[in-house]
């Protein structure tokens, strides 16, 4: 093994920390010690990157050729020069043989060929372990899709998979690099949504969110009108033609939010990816948009519950990328918020006027809060719905679940009750309302 990594090229920039090189390093240590000098040492450490293997495989979810899976996982996340350009432009297959940069990496697939196949046998021999044994045949134990990160379990299986069918470095070489054109690489390529992480001054990490909320536009009742405007943007977006910020503003409880996250499941497989921002992380915008900007994406930086007090300034940063500033924002790079705030910035009776004590035009201070709003180009209303519509809410997801069984009166007649205790006709009531009547179901 620790031939094959010595041999990487392209992938040799795999950290020195990872279990793939830190069992290499083991592994060529024991080769050498004629005696196995230590051998309780050298358990111990095989058994700590052992620990390390079954650890991934838990986040992830893995089972089966655990060995196999790892390998799978390491291939899907490294970010070099061949695999970011991989996910864009693939590998033309009548040529790929005039590229010398192709010639490399079939180097590094036959490395990575027998990396992934190799027989820890002699190892478990000489050391009488079997920890390898039960790691190539691992069954572990059932666990709800939601304690793990299913989207990047389910690439890294089935590339895994594939791998295992391969004859020779060449085949993976197919293999792999179809991945990269399908999925693409790395956090964006495998993670739907991620957040900003704060790393220092300057410096901030695109972490993914690994739990994602698996709605659909259909689950969310009425709006038809808003639906279609949100899908026609965002078909736009995703389809490479011009396309506008957007702004989801209205009433809370009418199903902003949750039209965010049916948006992503929809257009996730063309390549859509969001990227969650709280105001305070506004500063950090141009950071943000310099790590997406070159890659192979559509992302929508993401703002939930946009609004800024008269004191806050951080509106600032967001007008200028939005549009203003000197650098222009990347094709692949939107702004989509939600607000309860038509206007998004607090407005008093005094912004209206130029009476003021302490300012002379205060007009022109409200026309530059004013004029954040109008950067969105695409404006979509969430009013809240009337009682006729709240009992279409109502219904329609009652529908949606196969344990309710009341009659329609009956679960109307409750409705209305639960509304007015509980804040009123919105979709966030209704859909409390049909939770608590499955909670009952349940119970019986």
């Amino acid at each position: 093994m620790y031939r094959d990594t010595a041999g990487l090229i392209m992938y040799g920039n795999i950290r020195g920390d990872s279990v793939l090189m830190q069992l290499s390093g083991i592994f060529r240590r024991i080769s050498e010690d004629q005696e196995v000098v230590g051998r309780d040492m050298y358990v111990r450490e095989i058994y700590d990157q052992v620990y390390r293997i079954l650890d991934i495989a838990t986040r992830y979810g893995f089972d089966g050729n655990l060995w196999q899976c790892y390998i799978a996982f390491l291939l899907a996340m490294d970010e070099n020069p061949f695999s970011v350009i991989c996910e864009k432009v693939g590998v033309d297959r009548e040529h790929e043989g005039e590229a010398s940069v192709n010639q490399i990496v079939k180097q590094d697939m036959q490395c990575f060929y027998r990396i992934f196949n190799y027989d820890f046998t002699w190892i478990e021999e000489q050391l009488s372990i079997e920890c390898f044994s039960l790691l190539t045949d691992y069954r572990s134990m059932a666990k709800d899709e939601n304690t793990y990160n299913k989207s990047v379990s389910e690439k890294v299986k089935e590339l895994a998979a594939e791998l295992a069918e391969a004859v020779d470095g060449a085949g993976f070489f197919v293999i792999v690099t179809d991945f990269y054109k399908k999925y693409g690489v790395g956090k964006f390529g495998l993670n739907k949504a991620f957040r900003v992480v704060e790393r220092g001054e300057d410096e901030v990490e695109l972490s993914p969110i690994t739990h994602t909320s698996d709605v659909t536009l259909s689950h969310l009742v009425g709006y038809e009108i808003q639906k279609k405007q949100l899908i026609d943007n965002t078909e736009a977006f995703v389809s490479g033609r011009k396309a506008n910020n957007c702004l989801l503003s209205g009433d809370s409880g009418t199903g902003k939010s949750t039209c965010m996250k049916a948006i992503l499941n929809q257009y996730y497989d063309r390549g859509l990816r969001l990227i969650e921002i709280y105001k305070h992380q506004f500063h950090d915008l141009s950071n943000i948009i310099a790590q997406i900007k070159n890659r192979n994406y559509k992302f929508i930086i993401y703002m939930d519950d946009l609004s800024f007090e008269e004191f806050e300034i951080e509106y600032k940063y967001l007008k200028a990328v939005i549009e203003g500033g000197l650098e222009i924002k990347p094709d692949n790079v939107l702004i989509y918020a939600t607000s309860n705030r038509r206007h998004l910035i607090r407005e008093t009776w005094s912004d209206r006027s130029d009476m003021s004590d302490d300012e002379l035009h205060r007009s022109d201070t409200m026309q530059e809060k004013l004029s954040l709003v109008a950067r969105f180009g695409v404006n979509i209303n969430f009013s809240r719905p009337s009682k006729k519509e709240f009992d279409q809410i109502v219904l329609g997801l009652a529908a949606q679940e196969n344990d309710i069984a009341l009659p329609q009166q009956e679960i109307l007649s409750r409705a209305n009750a639960w509304s007015v205790r509980n804040g009123g006709y919105s979709g966030r009531v209704a859909e409390q309302f049909i939770t608590h009547l499955k909670s009952k179901s349940e119970r019986m």
